[in-house]
């Protein structure tokens, strides 16, 4: 089983594929230096693998290392409850 992140800057959205399969997305919209998460999903016959929480780290990780300038601000409850089990992640939301 072979996974693939990436990062579509054009349509806004991080995805996560398995073998060639997409099987979650974050999509965001940027706002000034805001980055808001405002969607997650995960295919209904996916769920139940991690696959979100894998797409939301990889998403964060870039956010953090290649837009620094930028704070985050989980709109979809998904992300909310991610940076909520993630506290060392906390110092990259928006105030």
């Amino acid at each position: 089983m072979s996974s693939e992140f990436q990062h579509d800057t054009e349509a806004h959205r991080y995805t996560l594929k398995v073998d060639g399969k997409l099987v979650s997305a974050a999509d965001y919209t940027v706002n000034g230096d805001r980055l808001s998460i405002t969607h997650t999903f995960t295919d209904p016959m996916q769920r139940g693998h991690g696959y979100a929480g894998q797409v939301v780290s990889f998403a964060v990780d870039d956010i953090e290392k290649n837009s620094p300038e930028l704070k985050i601000v989980p709109m979809c409850w998904y992300a909310a409850k991610w940076f909520d089990e993630h506290p060392e992640k906390s110092g990259l939301l928006a105030g």
